[in-house]
């Protein structure tokens, strides 16, 4: 069978033979005197971990020279008197050859791996090798035969170049040069059909220039395009190589189609089981070149396209949004037929529920593009709005406005719609945007994003907002903290919690699940309960504010309204599940649900029975999930205290839950539902999209002049009033040709209090 490169990283873990390579920062301390026995302790560790799981490990290790030269620098200051020693360290005249410190080095670094691989009853053989030995067929043939030999009986290989023989010219095995353990591990991969290469060392994979410049960025997936993209520094302070070395020796093995990975070694953590496990971590080599930017590279334009927006007046921010409203209207068949495409793909591979998020119809899209108007007219009030104005001290006037949050990452499912949706919040409120669709809408979604672009090219840069197709992006888009600032999935309860899980340091905006009551209260009108409650799960069962339990007062059980309500969801083809106390009320009942915690997001829900309006909120503390909720009543006490204590993101009124939307809420659409109690909560359109900044405006003024002195200015920390198309400057100076205060700068009596409140 012919071997082949993996395709992506998760393909990893399926790797059975893998060479490790430890480049000599990583196997020697700081100095490069003597070895980090802690960082060899961990990757004995984890070689073992694999050895165990079945994996074949040979291990290319460098350190011999580095071990050699401290036992032979301890053996010269042994016959040195004290005087001598501590000229010659003073002077840095032990210079040593390295030929004599291999010499000395390699039987104790052997020594030392034998020691640590016993302690997991794991045997392992010392290789050493030269450049002949690839060079020369016949010697290459009787090392490819030791190795497997090797490996077959369950020995774990460890290679290092013999530093005692070796030369410093060049031998050219294939179209590399056998220049350092970097070379001589890519041709071993190659030779002994490894499928993957791990080459560790000091920095954390490739970048795109020096690693200590902080415009470099992090390669993740190195292919053939991304040599254009590379500034290589210099070579390895420990070490013959570096990391165009390693380069270069990491493409040629890949071309030959063995997986390859840079990675830091330098932590004492899991960085080799987790790249064999799939997780990305350094770069990974690839001939796969992608038809557009890297996921990088795109974060990174949608952050300077995001800025332009940003600058953008709203008027045309507005103008572009209304282009884009007009654009689904005018362009109905072009997404009528992607559309069309997509269902037709998606017959027997989604439930009926998704299959209806994924359709698109014209009413609906008239309704979207009513939507976007709003949130058109929206965008005339959103960045750059003053909040809040002060004067904390004469001529200092501070000032807190409203601004976009930066990039956002928006990964939705099935619903095509939310392209659009999304995509005019993110216009008006100037944000970047990165937009992950589900790949069962994947034609609608192109001709979408389409639209997306045209709509944008006339006064911004289109790539304020970008389109990623694959899983493998959005885990890579979750590492970039440097580019995405929030995060907001919209889909399964499944799909929201591991993107939490994944997305580390960035916030997360969202919900888990949408388990939604209605209680319907002792006191209520039979009617409005009969509508809220068929309304509230029967509109759109797929909703993640639709019905997911109906609880009861226990006064209609014998009242008929109860009776009523079951008849109307089983009319309604709703499937109804009995909770255990109303099962025991009834004479003839099922089976007893097992849980309420759970979003059925179908024509299917709970019924419970409860004693009082207490006993509902209680319910809906421990079940519910914070998303909505409604009462039916009468009593106006009742209605009051079922708002003020449902502790949920919305509590409804004599009203269907399904009013918990962006649009009905007046807010065009919205970019999701979060429960979370920061930020934003319930339906977040544009303003939950906006963070704030401080301005201050002063005329050189120092703090210490609000602290020291006999006639040291004090704050004034005065209120100004907000007026709308006013400059902060202008009314400043109004103020002072008035004399609307007065300064106590020359007053003792609240000046501390004042400096310490500033200083805190």
């Amino acid at each position: 069978m012919v071997r082949k490169a993996m395709r992506t990283r998760e393909d990893l873990a399926k790797c059975e033979r893998i060479i490790v390579k430890l480049g000599s920062a990583v196997v020697t301390r700081e100095k490069g005197d003597g070895l980090a026995l802690g960082r060899l302790a961990s990757v004995i560790e984890q070689i073992s971990e694999l050895h165990y799981k079945g994996k074949q490990v040979i291990l290319v290790s460098s350190g011999a020279v580095a071990f050699g030269r401290q036992r032979l620098i301890n053996q010269l200051l042994m016959g040195q008197s004290v005087r001598q020693t501590l000229r010659d360290i003073n002077k840095h005249k032990l210079v040593i050859n390295p030929r004599a410190c291999a010499g000395a080095g390699q039987s104790g670094l052997m020594s030392l791996y034998e020691a640590m691989f016993a302690q997991y009853g794991i045997p392992c053989a010392q290789v050493l090798i030269t450049k002949p030995d690839f060079t020369q067929v016949d010697s290459r043939r009787m090392l490819q035969s030791t190795l497997n030999d090797l490996l077959n009986m369950n020995i774990v290989p460890i290679l290092n170049e013999n530093d005692v023989v070796t030369n410093d010219s060049d031998s050219k095995y294939g179209r590399i040069n056998l220049n350092d353990n970097d070379s001589f591990a890519a041709a071993l991969s190659v030779e002994l059909d490894v499928e993957l290469l791990i080459l560790l060392s000091n920095v954390d994979g490739i970048f795109t220039g020096p690693p200590e410049d902080a415009s470099s960025r992090l390669i993740e997936t190195f292919n053939p395009q991304s040599m254009m993209e590379v500034k290589f520094g210099g070579k390895s302070s420990v070490g013959r190589g570096g990391m165009a070395s390693k380069c270069a020796a990491a493409m040629w093995a890949v071309e030959n189609q063995v997986s390859v990975v840079i990675a830091n070694g330098m932590s004492r953590g899991s960085t080799i089981t987790d790249i064999v496990a799939g997780k990305k971590i350094g770069t990974f080599f690839s001939l796969e070149t992608s038809d557009g930017p890297s996921p990088e590279t795109q974060a990174h334009m949608a952050r300077l396209g995001g800025r332009a927006l940003a600058a953008l007046p709203a008027e045309k921010r507005a103008t572009i949004i209304n282009n884009l409203s007009e654009l689904l209207v005018k362009e109905r068949d072009s997404i009528l037929n992607a559309n069309t495409l997509d269902l037709e793909a998606a017959k027997g591979n989604l439930s009926d529920h998704n299959i209806a998020r994924l359709k698109l119809s014209e009413d609906k899209l008239r309704t979207l593009a009513s939507g976007l108007k709003l949130i058109a007219e929206s965008a005339h009030s959103t960045t750059d709005q003053v909040i809040r104005r002060m004067l904390i001290a004469e001529d200092m006037v501070l000032e807190q406005k409203t601004v976009p949050i930066g990039v956002l990452l928006v990964i939705f499912e099935s619903r095509p719609d939310a392209l659009p949706q999304v995509a005019a919040l993110s216009i008006a409120s100037g944000n970047g945007l990165m937009l992950k669709g589900g790949k069962e809408a994947w034609h609608t979604n192109r001709v979408l994003f389409g639209l997306v672009q045209r709509a944008l090219e006339e006064f911004c840069p289109p790539t304020a907002i970008q389109l990623i197709t694959s899983r493998e992006e959005v885990s890579d888009l979750l590492s970039m903290n440097q580019f995405i600032d929030l995060v907001i999935p919209r889909g399964s309860s499944q799909l929201v919690k591991s993107i939490q899980e994944a997305a580390g340091s960035i916030p997360v905006l969202g919900h888990a699940e949408g388990i939604c009551h209605v209680y319907v209260d002792g006191q209520c009108d039979t009617e409005k309960a009969r509508r809220i409650v068929i309304d509230a799960k029967c509109d759109y069962p797929a909703a993640c504010n639709a019905m997911e339990t109906l609880l009861i007062h226990k006064s209609h059980l014998s009242g008929g309204l109860f009776h009523k309500l079951i008849d109307d969801l089983k009319q309604s083809n709703v499937k109804i599940h009995i909770g255990p106390r109303l099962a025991m009320l009834l004479p003839v009942a099922p089976k007893p649900l097992d849980t309420f915690s759970i979003e059925y997001g179908a024509l299917e829900c709970n019924v419970e029975v409860v004693d009082s309006l207490q006993d509902a909120v209680q319910h809906i503390h421990n079940y519910g999930s914070g998303h909505t909720d409604v009462i039916v009543t009468e009593c106006d006490k009742a209605s009051k205290e079922f708002l003020s204590s449902v502790d949920s993101a919305c509590v409804f009124v004599n009203c269907s839950s399904r009013f918990s939307d962006g649009y009905r809420f007046g807010l065009g659409a919205e970019v999701g539902i979060s429960t979370s109690r920061i930020h934003a909560r319930g339906p977040v359109g544009i303003q939950g999209l906006l963070t704030t900044k401080w301005t201050l405006v002063g005329k050189g003024q120092t703090v210490h002049e609000f602290t020291a002195g006999e006639k040291r200015k004090s704050f004034v920390f005065q209120e100004l009033p907000i007026l709308k198309g006013e400059n902060a400057n202008l009314q400043l100076e109004e103020m002072d040709s008035d004399s609307e205060y007065e300064s106590d700068s020359d007053s003792d009596s609240d000046s501390d209090s004042d400096s310490t409140a500033g200083d805190a």
